[in-house]
């Protein structure tokens, strides 16, 4: 087998893979589909503990006419409390479903359109990197981004709604905006002061979805650059 200056097997060199190695890959993706699926029923458990716990606050917050509004502003603590968590999960997904994809992209639809790996390209040395040095493929803020695109922003908006008509028409209708000012005071804290932390807690949550939006147009997951191997590609790639 040809080598290069430094030792190292080049990367045409590569020999095709035998059934055994096919096999073998094949179990990987089998573990990878199920890694990512067992973090994915994670992450839909705490989507629903954000969602029950607003509902209880809703409840809370509607039962009458007199109940105050503060649970619907508590209760965004423990929302941001299970995004951050949730995000933190993400993360592993992430890593499992990035595998998975990334052989199925290079290694399951090559070989059923043409029965060709095209192993010049060097996927599998991309695939033997993350394996060898694992770490997250996207940032933690990137994370929170995808999960507020995906769910929490929806849940977000719920709340600050809430929040918005429980002020408005209890204990009665609200006629000037001053009643409204008055009646979204919190102890020593101004009305105005208090919306516009709400308004500015929507805002913030709005533009890290957008950012991650943008981000998202790169492409995230496995990829060569961060293998530091160069990946051939066929044209029209």
């Amino acid at each position: 087998m040809a080598k290069g200056e430094n030792g190292e097997r080049q990367a045409d060199d590569r020999a095709p893979l035998s059934a055994a190695e096919i096999g073998a890959l094949a179990h990987l993706y089998r573990g990878e589909v199920y890694r990512s699926v067992m973090w994915r029923t994670r992450l839909d458990i705490t989507t629903n503990w954000a969602v029950v716990t607003l509902g209880v606050a809703l409840s809370i917050s509607f039962s009458s006419p007199e109940a105050s509004p503060l649970p619907l502003i508590l209760v965004g603590i423990l929302i941001i409390f299970f995004l951050m968590l949730e995000a933190r999960r993400y993360r592993f997904y992430n890593v499992f479903r990035a595998r998975a994809r990334w052989l199925e992209k290079h290694f399951y639809a090559p070989m059923l359109h043409d029965g060709d790996l095209h192993l010049e390209e060097n996927w599998q040395k991309v695939l033997a990197h993350d394996y060898a040095a694992p770490d997250y493929h996207i940032g933690m803020l990137q994370s929170v981004g995808r999960r507020i695109k995906r769910n929490y922003l929806w849940v977000l908006l719920i709340q600050s709604l809430a929040y918005a008509g429980k002020i408005a028409v209890h204990p009665a209708p609200i006629e000037t905006f001053d009643q409204a000012l008055a009646r979204a005071e919190i102890g020593p804290l101004p009305g105005a002061a208090v919306i516009a932390c709400g308004v500015l807690y929507v805002i913030s949550w709005s533009c890290i979805a957008l950012w991650s939006s943008r981000y998202d147009r790169y492409g995230l997951g496995i990829n060569a650059e961060t293998a530091g191997i160069p990946i051939l590609r066929r044209p029209g790639e």
